[in-house]
């Protein structure tokens, strides 16, 4: 991995620290010390080692560890203040049925006031009150991703919102971002691909987010049906051609959005044909009922049961498998992953019928996955740089806000539900290293190593900051993160002049980068 950006940040850094002694304490508590091998599995399947979770895979052992995070409890327990944190932000005393039209009458109003002055303020306090939808979302997002012992889920649940991703600006899709999330994404994060690409095909996210909801006989739209093929299933280059977008497109005529608490008139022999659940809809009377001819297959004009006749065929399509093992390796193992690790990948899947937990298994138990967590750790993105600094500079402590990480996020160009494109943030470290990157992530380190930076300090005008401070030389450093440390990485955080210096330094390494 190129780490010559990281290297120039941590020499910069040192020109500006006066040569010190070193703040390692050598009375640091001692507990069991981690291998290597050890702490970097952790490190790679989760959002960062920290005690508490060295703790618990030191406690029952590797095989039971991996086991707890393919196959986790369906609700972990959280830490009580974690839980209270999300519960606050997404309180759920309302469907998102009734959210959406709320917030859709809203507009209506504001946008019906006659006076200037007053219709401006009344849509401005209509996007605030969706921007607050979306700091929500993100709330719950973040706490879950720091405190969740399922933490390979999280790092999944992150992956597919990207691979599905949905640009939070369209529209109203800020009111349904924390609904997506934990309604169409994370239940099915480690359970079956076709489970999981259905969720998203029936959700009012994507459907708005991809103008499926404007898809309908005679008036075809083709942006979903495009995209779940080149992104969501078999990928670019994988032989469909333009006639199977368009049949696609038709197949998904009808699948929509309705916003109204009646159903749509239908003619008599229609009205069984007809599928609502909140939102979604499938109004017959859309759709076209012509029979299409999709990678080959001719589908009969039948209504909804097309759709699920072509998810079923694209899940199992050996390209979706080779697609999708793929991104998982290059989310998890290289920008360029070996190809005969993507090949055994690929196999899991299709042998399990499209279970990711499988598809994992197969990648955690290839030598090449070990080689590469090993020797050639990937490099972080801004997400999981700034989790595992939260992380490990808290452990089990939790935040009391977290709009500081949704600023680094945004600032290090990877915020959440922010990216525009239906492709997702990129999974390659070249989108990452780049010098300007380098200077954002180490002025977020000195914010990170040198006090509590907000994040104990609650939200609203009333809000007093707790006192708090990153505890990043702790018995994990001491007993298992410093022997990885490189000669010129003890070096410089020998020369750290206070204990703020030496976090920023730290979290400014080659090594915690990686």
């Amino acid at each position: 991995m190129p780490r010559r950006p990281v290297l120039t940040l941590l020499a910069f850094a040192l020109a500006v620290l006066a040569p010190a002694p070193g703040h390692l304490n050598a009375a640091e508590p001692v507990h069991l010390a981690p291998s290597a091998h050890d702490l970097a599995l952790v490190n790679a399947l989760t959002w960062g080692a920290n005690p508490s979770t060295m703790a618990r895979f030191q406690a029952v052992g590797v095989e039971r560890w991996l086991a707890e995070q393919l196959h986790p409890a369906a609700e972990p327990a959280l830490p009580a203040a974690a839980q209270a944190g999300i519960a606050a932000a997404l309180p759920g005393t309302r469907s998102l049925f009734d959210a959406v039209t709320a917030f859709d009458q809203q507009g209506r109003e504001a946008n019906q006031i006659g006076d200037p002055e007053q219709k401006k303020t009344a849509q401005q306090a209509f996007q605030q009150a969706l921007n607050a939808e979306a700091r929500a979302a993100a709330t719950a997002s973040i706490l879950r991703a720091l405190y969740a012992p399922d933490q390979l889920r999280e790092r999944m649940a992150w992956f597919w919102f990207n691979h599905f991703n949905v640009h939070q600006y369209k529209a109203n899709i800020r009111a349904m971002l924390g609904d997506y999330e934990a309604r169409a994404i994370r239940p099915h994060a480690l359970g079956r691909f076709r489970d999981l690409l259905a969720a998203t095909l029936s959700h009012p996210a994507m459907l708005r987010y991809l103008d499926n909801a404007d898809n309908a006989a005679g008036r075809i739209n083709e942006n979903y049906a495009r995209e779940i093929m080149e992104l969501h299933t078999l990928g670019v280059g994988s032989g469909y051609t333009q006639h199977d977008v368009e049949e696609l497109a038709r197949i998904l005529t009808g699948v929509g959005i309705d916003a109204r608490p009646e159903n749509p008139r239908l003619r008599p022999e229609l009205q069984a044909q007809l599928v609502r659940n909140g939102l979604f809809e499938f109004n017959p009377a859309r759709h076209d009922y012509g029979d299409k001819v999709f990678l080959g297959r001719t589908i009969k004009g039948t209504g909804f049961a097309e759709v699920e006749e072509a998810l079923d065929m694209l899940v199992r399509q050996p390209a979706t498998a080779t697609h999708v093992a793929r991104q998982i390796a290059t989310y998890f193992v290289a920008d360029t992953p070996p190809e005969g690790l993507v090949r055994r990948m690929a196999e899991a899947f299709r042998q399990s019928d499209g279970d990711i937990a499988a598809t994992l298994g197969a990648m955690i138990r290839a030598p090449e996955f070990s080689t590469a967590i090993d020797t050639a750790p990937k490099f972080k993105d801004p997400v999981r740089f700034v989790f595992s600094a939260v992380r490990l500079a808290y452990d089990d402590r939790v935040i009391l806000n977290t709009v500081p990480v949704q600023n680094w996020l945004n600032r290090l160009s990877e915020g959440l539900y922010n990216h525009a494109t239906p492709d997702g943030y990129s999974l390659v470290s070249q989108a990452w290293n780049g010098p300007g990157q380098m200077m954002v992530r180490f002025e977020i380190a000195r914010q990170i190593g040198s006090g509590a930076a907000g994040l104990f300090k609650p939200e609203g005008p009333n809000g007093t900051e707790e006192p708090a401070f990153p505890l990043l030389q702790n018995a994990l450093f001491f007993n298992g993160l410093r022997h990885g440390l490189s000669g010129p990485t003890t070096a410089a955080l020998a020369k750290a002049i206070s204990p703020q210096d030496w976090n920023t330094l730290f979290l400014s390494s080659p090594e915690f980068m990686h």
